[in-house]
């Protein structure tokens, strides 16, 4: 069995300490450092002192509660959606879907690098599964001419990949699938992040809601925890139906919904989080590009650099701990499999955390390369 990481501990909203030295971090995705910000704290522990942790029971029994109903309509204000539910957390909001259209379609298409909540929700559809090759409408198109005119048809991709920082090319799926087919995104990362509004990435794609289902987590862009279905009318009260995971859960804790409504108030009001994020993540791209040309060249603010071989991933460990940079080295599904760098850029980050990062990252471009 692997072990798990060393413990972190936060020292402040871009810093950890970590065997007795503080550093920069560049690691998780609380791009808008929203989990530690003081009114996002102050509100979760008004709601504990006022509500308690936990409602203990099923929304469909005795559980339901104004908060829950408060945050589904201010979720579905934020993101421009008919309707939306609240599940949990992230990972179990596409099993929702799944369950709420059960075999309603013939065929589920994935994008082969779709994360792993999407790849093990296809399953539940109960329907014939075919991976198509990672963001690619053209191959798309070969699938669906093979499949036939016939075929009822569910897709499944991240909006933004969380590997790399791609985008998935909504417009181009759209376009290519029938009219009668619908697009699953689990926008994880893209929510809150990409578009004019910060409504992810059917916003920076440009398409309708229509067809489009798009599952969300508060732990990231919104610094809290829970997930969300944003969705036509119709799916979200087939999910509060048929889903047995929404009606077999007990809901969100009420303190984290309380956080949840003060988070989207923030990334309402202030713009200015937003344009930072894309500054940031544009100007250090920028930086970058000679010594990393295959850099997605998009706002998100993810960066990902595979070392050539064991021994340049060493060298750039060693070189980060030296520029005061937390080496964020991971194995996560998606990415290589024998492990990469991956920096999440927040709002927060100062101007200096971020010439270093990428000091450190154009100098040893030469060994890594990015994916």
């Amino acid at each position: 069995m692997r072990d798990l990481p060393e413990p972190l501990q936060q020292v402040d909203r871009t810093c950890v300490m970590w065997r007795g030295r503080t550093l920069a971090y560049f690691g998780g995705c609380d791009y808008f450092r929203l989990s530690s910000h003081p009114a996002v704290v102050r509100a979760l522990r008004e709601a504990a002192t006022e509500f308690g942790l936990n409602v203990a029971a099923s929304r469909k029994t005795t559980g339901n509660h104004e908060l829950h109903e408060r945050l589904e309509r201010e979720l579905a204000r934020f993101f421009g959606a008919e309707k939306a539910v609240l599940l949990p957390n992230g990972y179990v909001t596409n099993f929702a879907v799944a369950q709420a259209l059960e075999g309603e379609f013939t065929h589920v298409l994935v994008d082969e690098r779709a994360h792993a909540s999407l790849q093990d929700a296809t399953v539940v559809f109960v329907a014939k599964r075919i991976a198509f090759r990672h963001r690619d409408a053209s191959d798309l198109a070969r699938v669906l001419q093979r499949i036939g005119r016939r075929a009822r048809v569910m897709l499944l991709t991240d909006g933004l990949f969380a590997h790399d920082g791609s985008i998935a090319p909504l417009a181009q799926y759209l376009e290519a699938l029938p009219r009668s087919a619908r697009v699953l995104v689990d926008d994880a990362h893209g929510a809150g992040v990409l578009g004019r509004r910060g409504r992810g990435t059917p916003e920076h794609e440009g398409v309708g809601r229509e067809r489009v289902i798009q599952t969300v987590t508060l732990s990231k862009a919104f610094g809290g925890y829970g997930g969300a279905v944003l969705a036509p009318r119709e799916v979200i009260a087939r999910i509060v139906e048929r889903s047995r995971l929404f009606t077999g859960s007990t809901p969100l804790p009420l303190p984290l919904a309380a956080a949840a409504l003060a988070s989207l108030e923030i990334l309402r009001s202030d713009t200015s989080l937003r344009r930072r994020l894309e500054h940031a993540a544009f100007g250090v791209k920028k930086l970058l590009r000679t010594a990393l040309p295959d850099l997605p060249d998009n706002p998100s603010p993810i960066l990902a650099v595979t070392p050539a071989n064991e021994r340049h991933a060493s060298r750039l460990k060693r070189v980060l701990l030296r520029a005061a940079i937390f080496p964020s080295f991971i194995q996560y599904p998606g990415g290589p499999e024998s492990g990469y760098f991956r920096f999440a850029l927040s709002s927060e980050h100062t101007a200096g955390q971020l010439a270093a990062l990428a000091r450190v990252l154009h100098y040893h471009g030469r060994h890594v390369e990015a994916h």
